[in-house]
């Protein structure tokens, strides 16, 4: 697995550390196409995959108001 962005923080450790660890991925690709020393977390730790494909990121929502004057 190669994490994005902040997620790289926490779960690798959370993963390496539970029973079983599923990983929801929005792409597959072949072995061998990743440079090894980009992964973040080695498939011996994820015992199930479920590829959802491109999700939208709702996570943050920047909301701005007018100022008045």
């Amino acid at each position: 697995l190669v994490f994005d962005k902040t997620a790289m923080n926490f779960n690798p450790l959370a993963a390496m550390a539970g029973k079983v660890t599923i990983a929801q991925v929005e792409r597959l690709v072949e072995p061998g196409e990743l440079d090894p020393s980009q992964i973040h977390l080695p498939g011996v730790f994820v015992q199930r995959i479920v590829c959802t494909g491109p999700q939208d990121k709702r996570i943050e929502k920047r909301t701005v108001r007018e100022v008045s004057v």
